[in-house]
């Protein structure tokens, strides 16, 4: 499967415009399980917060997963007191399944979530979702373990997150800094199309989800942040730390069997217009040079390595053509997945016998080079042969790239669409939603192609007819009525009774 996107396949960015009453720009979620105690002093504090120096329309939802105690009644008397606040019961427990199934529904361009604890200093709120409200971001987190961030835990706790931080950058190779921090927005397009890619339900919903978006290209923002621990958490670090682990395992080997169709996230390099309008240059080139120069590099030193193992027990022509042609299926395998963006298992027969056509001739020059030596001295040098095989591969390694580019992995127009036959599949069941629920802001979504522009934000309007908007539980007539919603898993499979905290 191809990953690499066509420039020009996506519009530029857009700042969201100010202005628009009705529907909200930020909907923050925050995700709770028995927190009777603590849902109302942070509700309001939060509402509070955002009254005071948020300058666009917002809105506060809480997610009740599968409460016990008076949790949803809590949920209810400040959905009722705000007008801001609305409230979401599922059935089901699992802060990623939570986050998943508000975040699909709410129709606000910018989606947030936070703890209950607010562990996170609110004066971070702004500086999380500007840049994802100026277009220059998708996703943005943020991060306890920045340079200037101001953390207050225990040993413990710090000790847990940094190993975690640092497993996840030796096996999935991440570059963000925390990926744990409850302090978290992504663009509600990138969501329609990020979402669906995401198996997790506890969790390890933030990790995968910042993990996919990295690794498909996304603008992911870190802001550093004020935190404090709670000392209350009712996180089991034990079993939460053993499914984090698990789902790094299967993340990781998603993407290295390329099951994951991530090209469908992917967006140009740069958005200014002006970045799609330089005519003659090859696409990807530069990108596809420095990957080619890496492998071939690595390629050269296992070649190298094999001839001086193999020339033990065997002449140098045949010492050459063993190294050159176990070197050359590693090399063709390298470049197939890292420098030509190909993956999953579809045409790498084809490509290693293309490849191998490449090799035949890497082998007719070094071969010839050898020969033309032992032509001029009878018994060179070990040196002298290996000076001899580098200039050799150098001029094969000039004509292996020009054949990889124009005819082992070729960037046909349309090819890439006609080999992508993965689509991401996501069809939840839909959710009823009273008529005083709030509504989704479009149809839900199909995943076609690459990532849409994003839209600019408009007011609810379909086929020339305004949507009336009314407050949670309150119906047309101006009666009230209980608007906690039931809502079904997002997937058929999402039934865990047993997941805890």
């Amino acid at each position: 499967m191809r990953t690499d996107s066509s420039p020009g396949t996506l519009p530029a960015r857009e700042h969201l415009p100010a202005g628009n009453a009705g529907t909200p720009v930020l909907d923050v979620v925050i995700p709770v399980y028995n927190e009777e105690k603590d849902l109302g002093p942070c509700v309001r504090r939060l509402h509070e917060h955002l009254k005071q120096t948020f300058p666009y329309a917002y809105r506060i939802t809480v997610a009740d997963n599968a409460s016990t105690d008076t949790t949803p009644q809590v949920a209810r008397r400040l959905e009722a007191e705000i007008a801001e606040v609305r409230s979401f019961r599922l059935e089901q427990k699992g802060r990623g399944r939570a986050l998943r199934t508000v975040w699909s529904a709410s129709d606000a361009p910018i989606l947030a979530y936070m703890d209950v604890d607010l562990s996170t200093d609110l004066n971070a709120l702004l500086p999380l979702v500007a840049p994802l409200i100026s277009g220059h971001s998708d996703l943005a987190i943020g991060s306890r373990l920045a340079r200037s961030s101001r953390v207050v835990r225990g040993a413990k706790r710090e000790f847990i997150s940094r190993s975690y931080n640092l497993i996840l950058r030796g096996s999935l190779q991440a570059r963000f800094s925390d990926a744990q921090c409850g302090f978290k927005a992504i663009r509600r397009d990138v969501a329609q199309v990020l979402l669906p890619l995401v198996e997790d339900t506890g969790w390890f919903f933030d990790t995968e989800m910042l993990v996919l978006a990295e690794r498909a290209g996304l603008r992911i923002h870190e802001v550093p942040v004020d935190w404090v621990d709670d000392p209350d958490s009712t996180v089991h670090i034990v079993k939460t730390a053993t499914d984090d682990l698990k789902g790094v395992w299967r993340v990781g080997k998603a993407l290295t069997t390329g099951s994951l169709p991530l090209d469908r996230l992917t967006r140009p390099f740069g958005d200014d217009p002006r970045d799609r309008d330089i005519q003659d240059v090859p696409k990807g080139l530069a990108r596809q040079l420095v990957g080619f120069c890496v492998v071939g590099g690595l390629s050269t030193l296992f070649y190298l390595l094999l001839y001086s193992v193999f020339r033990e027990f065997s002449g140098s022509q045949i010492a050459n053509a063993l190294a050159l042609l176990v070197s050359a299926v590693a090399n063709t395998a390298a470049n197939r997945r890292l420098t030509f963006g190909v993956r999953g298992r579809g045409g790498a027969v084809r490509h290693q016998a293309q490849g191998l056509v490449v090799f035949g001739i890497g082998l007719a020059l070094t071969s010839g080079s050898l020969a033309a030596l032992n032509a001029a001295s009878s018994h060179p040098a070990h040196s002298t042969e290996l000076a001899v095989l580098i200039a050799a591969n150098l001029a094969a390694t000039v004509l292996r790239f020009l054949l990889f580019r124009a005819w082992v992995f070729p960037d046909r127009d349309g090819a890439a669409g006609d080999e992508s036959t993965v689509v991401a599949t996501h069809n939840p069941s839909s959710p009823a939603y009273p008529t005083g629920g709030f509504r989704p802001y479009q149809q839900p979504y199909q995943p076609q192609g690459p990532l849409p522009q994003r839209p600019a934000h408009q007011p609810h309007a379909h086929n020339g007819t305004t949507t009336t908007q009314f407050r949670a539980g309150e119906a047309a007539d101006g009666t009230w009525r209980d608007s906690t919603m039931r809502l079904q898993p997002v997937r058929p499979h999402d039934s865990d009774p047993g997941e805890t905290r």
